[in-house]
């Protein structure tokens, strides 16, 4: 994937357009080092993040749970939200959060990119997932531009 400097310009760039502010698709976004191959002792790091605070102790049971890749058949967590998968392809997945307040509903879209998990978090139902899902797409794209 390239270098770490080009990594967080392609971040920083897409995190800024996609990310929290007004109009954004997203509510929030980590970047994380994932390596499913490396030993278990070893935490992975949470690279990037905007719109959260959570700390790689936070989402170990999400890690742990992408680990398994048994993916439909339990819940997962980030942070104080639990998941349900929705749909699932070969390096993404989505689901929707079943204990949020929301009356819209929130969701999430994970995506393996190289060394990093993309977790992509946000607010609202279908026409919102499609949009998070453009968002998402821009970064992958951007990052394998980068990296070629």
């Amino acid at each position: 994937m390239g270098d770490w400097a080009a990594t967080r310009r392609v971040w920083e760039k897409w995190a800024a357009k996609s990310v929290g502010s007004s109009g954004a698709p997203l509510k929030g976004a980590l970047l994380i080092n994932y390596d499913p191959s490396a030993p278990s002792r070893l935490l992975p790091v949470i690279a990037e993040q905007d719109g959260t605070n959570l700390t790689a102790i936070d989402m170990q049971p999400f890690l742990d749970y992408v680990k398994q890749n048994n993916l439909q058949m339990e819940f997962f967590t980030i942070g104080k939200s639990q998941y349900l998968v929705t749909s699932m392809h070969e390096h993404w997945f989505c689901g929707r959060c079943i204990n949020t307040s929301n009356p819209g509903g929130e969701g999430v879209i994970v995506m393996q990119i190289g060394a990093y998990l993309l977790v992509a978090l946000y607010e609202g139902s279908l026409g919102s997932a499609s949009q998070a899902m453009v968002a998402v797409d821009q970064f992958e794209w951007q990052l394998n531009k980068r990296s070629r």
